[in-house]
């Protein structure tokens, strides 16, 4: 596809190919800023304002300065400096066989917390929450068409059902009466919580259930590399001072 130019400066084109690499490389939360009309057209502006800055640097020669050639040597460092190391690390991977191997030589650290499963009646008055508990009781309803019937949480579609959490995933007063109560039971008083009055029932729990190895892969995959990473890079310094003289000369 042909590039289209936007805007000439001394002779040097700024194509939309430019403009769309300048806005990929921004912060992700002042991209979509860039995407519009008038954030391309300030974009687009600051480019030829940094081409003009570009030009007026070679009409004066800046690049023949003690001044330039200083801060260009120390640039050429850094840059040769983090080139060499990311070069280094990019070198280091982490195989599925490792991952693998890690993962089944330590079951202890992918054993899930500690979960119930719940559902929940919301209602924003006590009393309310208390005729219903009794409706339930009596066999007037079932807790599932009682949530359809009354909650005003979104759950209610669901039959009130919030699926599993472990603990610290809900407000305490919530967690502390699921994690209280056996499976198969209903609170008998509402519990009160920031969002109303809770009617709850556990349906199920999970305890001490190994974490399947394809949910941690990835993330297990990263842990390990990040280890090897670190690994491989202090062992690599400590072969390069064998090589190249280093003195300190201490802090203080």
């Amino acid at each position: 596809m042909e590039k289209k130019v936007l805007a000439t400066v001394e002779g040097k084109a700024i194509t939309d190919e430019q403009l769309e690499l300048l806005i990929a490389q921004a912060p992700q939360d002042q991209q979509a800023q860039f995407h519009t009309t008038e954030g391309k057209r300030q974009l687009l502006n600051e480019m030829i304002a940094q081409e003009l800055f570009y030009c007026e640097g070679k009409r004066q020669h800046v690049e023949d300065t003690d001044d330039y050639k200083k801060e260009l040597e120390e640039m050429k460092e850094k840059f040769l400096k983090s080139y060499m190391v990311t070069h280094f690390m990019t070198a280091v991977t982490v195989s599925d066989e490792e991952v693998r191997e890690y993962y089944d030589a330590h079951p202890k650290e992918f054993i899930a917390p500690d979960s119930r499963r719940a559902s929940h009646i919301l209602l924003p008055t006590e009393q309310q929450a208390i005729d219903i508990i009794g409706e339930i009781k009596d066999g007037g309803k079932t807790f599932e068409e009682a949530a359809k019937a009354y909650s005003i949480c979104p759950s209610k579609e669901v039959g009130g059902d919030l699926n599993y959490f472990s603990k610290g995933k809900m407000v305490p007063e919530f967690e502390q009466a699921a994690f209280d109560m056996e499976v198969g039971t209903m609170t008998d008083t509402p519990v009160q919580t920031q969002f109303g009055w809770h009617i709850i029932k556990i349906t199920d729990e999970k305890t001490g259930e190994t974490i399947p190895f394809d949910v941690v892969k990835d993330s297990l995959h990263k842990f390990l590399l990040g280890q090897k990473q670190n690994h491989e890079y202090l062992c690599k310094v400590e072969d390069l001072k064998k090589e190249f003289k280093v003195e300190t000369k201490g802090l203080f």
